[in-house]
């Protein structure tokens, strides 16, 4: 276990880091330590080399909540109910708005992948959580609703930027204008998740499966790979071609190399060390 959160619990074996959301409040809903941890937990997974994938999920009988409105009434309230409520305040939200952001920009710019497994409800701040995730997974009675608007608030989390790119723009903006909800099987159809499954421990046994199968690789080499997709997803084919060359005339010769070509010459699993 590292470190003493009390929102988050982090585990880590054998280069995958479980990064479980534990509340404290309802349904782990993301409160003031969870806006604080969060970027804290991600730079110190980032930073890790042991570290070669991360797995996000909730702990008990969902993922997430979402915001814990009646927790943060003391660091929101003043700043949206103050008498004045003129340049002051506003400036202090727009500070606190974007130190909350941190949690999910922490979460895209990880260099190590990211995956979400996603089990229960999946509401507000967890749909800009999951979002900067590189890919999702959810068990069958998973729910998902970016219900921002049911309360009041455009979501400025992250979610009406990145949500596009994985389920485009009409379902995107239906979800976001209606707040409604979304099951499992609508999710897999417009592409919110890779795959559902009949359980969530089920769920979880795959999750963690295909962190192994990711861990098992070259850990430059997957690194190397996101970042690519991550510089190509707003520029041109030839832009992204020229990168990725770039990339690997940089980056291509390793000990990892080496290994890879004698594990295959002598019909043996390759054991690679991120060198």
């Amino acid at each position: 276990m590292d470190g003493t959160y009390k929102s988050l619990r982090i585990g880590k074996a054998d280069g995958i880091a479980e990064l479980v959301l534990t509340g404290p409040g309802k349904g782990n809903a993301m409160g003031p330590d969870f806006w604080r941890e969060m970027p804290e937990a991600l730079r110190a997974l980032d930073a890790d080399d042991d570290v070669r994938v991360l797995l996000v999920r909730g702990e008990g009988q969902n993922f997430t909540y979402g915001l814990d409105l009646m927790g943060m009434m003391e660091s929101l309230g003043p700043l949206l109910t103050g008498e004045s409520n003129l340049a002051l305040e506003r400036s202090r939200l727009l500070k606190l708005i974007g130190e909350m952001q941190q949690a999910t920009e922490g979460m895209a710019r990880c260099r190590k992948p990211v995956i979400a497994a996603v089990h229960g409800w999946c509401i507000g701040g967890g749909m800009d959580l999951i979002a900067a995730c590189d890919f999702r997974y959810c068990s069958q009675e998973a729910k998902f609703s970016l219900r921002e608007v049911k309360v009041g608030i455009v979501a400025d989390l992250g979610a009406l930027q990145r949500l596009p790119r994985i389920i485009g723009e009409g379902n995107t903006r239906e979800l976001a204008y209606t707040g409604g909800d979304v099951d499992a099987a609508r999710a897999l159809r417009m592409g919110l998740v890779n795959e559902v499954f009949p359980s969530p421990e089920a769920l979880l046994t795959e999750a963690r499966a295909t962190a192994r199968r990711i861990a098992d690789n070259p850990p430059l080499v997957v690194q190397g790979a996101k970042q690519v997709m991550e510089y190509c997803a707003d520029k041109s084919i030839a832009d992204g071609l020229r990168y990725v060359a770039v990339w690997n005339s940089a980056f291509l010769q390793s000990l990892d190399l080496t290994e890879a070509f004698s594990a295959f010459a002598e019909r043996r699993p390759p054991k690679f060390q991120g060198r």
